[in-house]
């Protein structure tokens, strides 16, 4: 069963047995909407995992949400996921302790050697492979949120500075972000060679698709997935995933916190704080595994 029927018949239920008001089930209607475009790979149930639940958790905090609004979208997935459950129209299995609790999950974060094979997979003699290549490598060096890559302007690029200018959140806050010189030259290279033979060459975009369009996140989201798989990484990723490893290698390196919630773009330090405790757990899994092989 395609999820948006079953999400069809979760609000059928809400409506018969639940006794909600209509702006209740509406509200639900929307966070699940929310989900499945934070989530585009996902079409039938047997795509849903448990897992879902706490990545869904990070994102939404990821995007500054409040931590009532996080609770509230992620409730009412873990809801539709036990109503399919019982129902048996899909095997989750989900329990109470499912249910993430706001602000403990820890995000997928990639060793240095997954993001080399992932930056390496792009075949970078194509239009396609050379604007990927430049994608992947601008995200990973400047901890971008995808939308923010996606709607990346050529204006907004100063390679003579090596920075990045973003406007983001409510009241178009902005903020600026260094970039490798590794990666400016990876965008360099795509601005000037093929998106100058584009048929949109005077969007004002950065990355267009082969129809002059700017790309769209759902078509990048399916590209990471693709070159994770020629890569041979077994962990389920995303285009976020390359912002948590950019986050979490720079606090490994010793980068203070502050300068990191900065460049992600964070208003509270404790949305940033969750990348110490993912590297300090890297940290003491090398340190564990350095023992075990010594």
């Amino acid at each position: 069963m395609e999820i948006v029927d079953a999400i069809d018949l979760y609000l059928q239920y809400l409506r018969a047995s639940r006794g909600l008001s209509q702006k209740t089930i509406e509200d639900y209607a929307e966070d699940l909407k929310i989900f499945l475009r934070e989530f585009p790979d996902k079409k039938d149930v047997a795509d849903l995992r448990e897992s879902d639940l706490e990545e869904f958790a990070l994102r939404e905090g990821d995007k500054m949400h409040s931590s009532s609004t996080i609770a509230r979208r992620v409730s009412c997935l873990y809801n539709f996921y036990l109503f399919i459950d019982k129902r048996g129209i899909a095997d989750l299995h989900c329990e109470k302790a499912t249910l993430p609790r706001i602000g403990e999950h820890l995000p997928t974060v990639l060793s240095y050697e997954e993001v080399e094979a992932l930056l390496d997979q792009p075949d970078d003699s194509t239009e396609s492979g050379c604007r990927d290549k430049a994608m992947l490598e601008t995200m990973y060096a400047s901890g971008l949120r995808v939308s923010e890559l996606c709607g990346l302007r050529l204006d907004a690029i100063s390679f003579e500075n090596r920075l990045i200018t973003i406007r983001h959140g409510k009241g178009n806050k902005q903020r600026t972000v260094p970039i490798s010189p590794v990666a400016l030259s990876f965008l360099d290279t795509y601005i000037h060679t093929f998106r100058e033979s584009n048929k949109g060459k005077r969007s004002p975009y950065v990355f267009l698709n082969l129809r002059g369009e700017r790309i769209s996140r759902n078509y990048f989201f399916m590209q990471v997935r693709k070159y994770a798989a020629m890569a041979g990484i077994e962990k389920t990723i995303s285009p976020h995933t390359l912002r948590h490893c950019f986050a979490t290698h720079l606090l490994e390196r010793g980068a203070h916190i502050r300068m990191v919630q900065g460049m992600l773009g964070h208003s509270h330090l404790a949305t940033t704080q969750v990348y110490t405790h993912v590297s300090s757990t890297r940290i003491a899994d090398s340190y564990d595994d350095y023992m075990e092989n010594d």
